[in-house]
């Protein structure tokens, strides 16, 4: 393939890259104007948010063994039309109702675009540039992230919150066109069969139950009861799947693949220990230290602007060397932020928070693209859906894990202090809970060999 169609077509996957997390963070932005305009509660704005991350958590592993069967970039071009139409929907919202749903359209168009980008990237470049194409889509990620509550803050303060869901129809209409245009070749897996339903709809049930009730620990007193109802049903998932014909999941991978599956569970718990961090770090910047928001959202632009610059250097060097040396080192560099921050917040210092989080986007840059080309190179071709699904899954999950731990350590009552020391005291603590995390995911990075 030539340079030039190479390079087309990573910018698309780049594209793609940008837009689901230029969603959510752009959109968080905008709950409270979207909740005086519904009359919404606080539970309610809360799944303006959940529900695209559980419907994206359920899809993605079925997603990928349909694109196996009628083409990776025939699930992507209609993920890509989907989340276009989805976001125009939003526009257009009478109520909140229509909202989640349209948010859910939203889960599962991201799905499509997870469970087929890293591996037409995978697929397009050889193995000497594939960790550096997969660095500029981890960067992609980061710069949504980071322009999210900048452009987002913007367009919502002049414009209205339906105009953010303007600017992402528009985005992803270009990648529409982009990927009509110059994304020809379908990528079939060789000898892929129909999906396996049954498999799918077990995985579904259970992925449902474990992500609400774990996201709801803190909320519901029965939601324990959820979580472990999702986890008796993965388990029928799991026997099923050891002796279905054409598995949604083959088994067999992660038994026999150490590095694919330590790969994996690394970055499970590597996203368990990060994703609340800025959410821990926007209440502690304005309620504790007294910011503004204007002036907490550049404080909160450090961590992903140095993850964007870097990412596509160390996806270079992960080309070069062992990507799960890499990989591990950023673990231990995240961990050694994490803990720098225990200190930092127990502090009251602005100015230490600036450096710490710096290392975290050192740490996060390190490990980041490197654990994906680790992910992308520890397994055949054919198994490339599969890979990228089982990364978007473990991602979400990760993600859904950290919300829960945070929403719990901050419910914890201290009623000898005052409620800004209690505040402090369980920021603290769900600093320490993620350093903690972090160190422990050094252990299955570094097991990998």
């Amino acid at each position: 393939m030539k340079v030039t169609n190479r390079s087309k077509i990573l910018f698309i996957m780049m594209m793609s890259s940008f837009v689901t997390p230029f969603t959510s963070s752009a959109l968080t932005l905008s709950l409270p104007d979207i909740g005086s305009a519904y009359a919404a509660s606080a539970n309610e704005l809360g799944w303006v948010l959940e529900i695209f991350l559980l419907v994206s958590i359920v899809f993605l592993l079925p997603m990928g063994k349909l694109a196996d069967r009628l083409g990776k970039r025939r699930i992507f071009f209609w993920g890509t039309i989907l989340f276009t139409v989805s976001s125009f929907l939003c526009i257009f919202t009478p109520d909140m109702t229509f909202l989640l749903a349209a948010r859910g359209l939203q889960g599962l168009a991201a799905a499509m675009l997870y469970a087929t980008n890293m591996s037409i990237v995978a697929l397009v470049f050889p193995p000497e540039k594939r960790g550096w194409a997969l660095g500029w889509m981890v960067s992609m990620v980061y710069v949504g992230l980071a322009c999210g509550p900048v452009l987002g803050g913007l367009l919502n303060y002049y414009a209205g919150w339906q105009s953010i869901f303007v600017f992402i129809t528009l985005a992803c209409l270009a990648c529409v066109l982009a990927t009509k245009y110059y994304l020809h070749e379908e990528w079939l897996a060789q000898n892929a069969t129909g999906v396996d339903a049954k498999g799918a709809v077990l995985y579904g049930i259970a992925m449902v139950l474990a992500m609400f009730g774990l996201s709801e620990l803190a909320n519901l007193s029965w939601a324990w009861g959820v979580l472990l109802g999702g986890l008796f049903v993965f388990g029928f998932f799991v026997r099923h799947e050891l002796g279905a014909k054409d598995p949604i999941l083959p088994l067999y991978i992660l038994s026999g693949n150490r590095e694919f599956s330590l790969s994996n569970l690394a970055a499970m718990i590597n996203y368990s220990a990060t994703f609340g961090i800025s959410f821990l770090l926007s209440i502690y910047l304005q309620s504790i230290l007294g910011l503004s928001s204007r002036e907490a959202g550049f404080m909160m632009l450090i961590q992903p602007i140095v993850m964007a610059m870097l990412s596509p250097v160390t996806g270079k060097l992960s080309d070069k060397h062992a990507p799960r040396k890499l990989a591990s080192l950023g673990m231990g560099v995240t961990a050694l932020g994490l803990l720098g921050l225990v200190f930092a917040v127990h502090l009251r210092s602005l100015w230490l928070v600036v450096p710490v989080v710096m290392v975290i986007g050192v740490g996060f840059a390190l490990f980041a693209a490197p654990n994906n080309n680790a992910i992308m190179g520890s397994v055949p071709k054919k198994y490339y859906s599969l890979a990228t699904s089982m990364l978007g899954t473990v991602r979400l999950v990760g993600q859904v894990t950290s919300v829960a731990i945070v929403t719990m350590l901050l419910s914890l009552d201290w009623n000898f202090l005052t409620p800004s020391d209690e505040l402090l005291r369980n920021i603290e603590i769900s600093f320490i809970v993620f350093t903690i995390l972090c160190t422990i995911g050094v252990v299955p990075s570094a097991a990998r060999k």
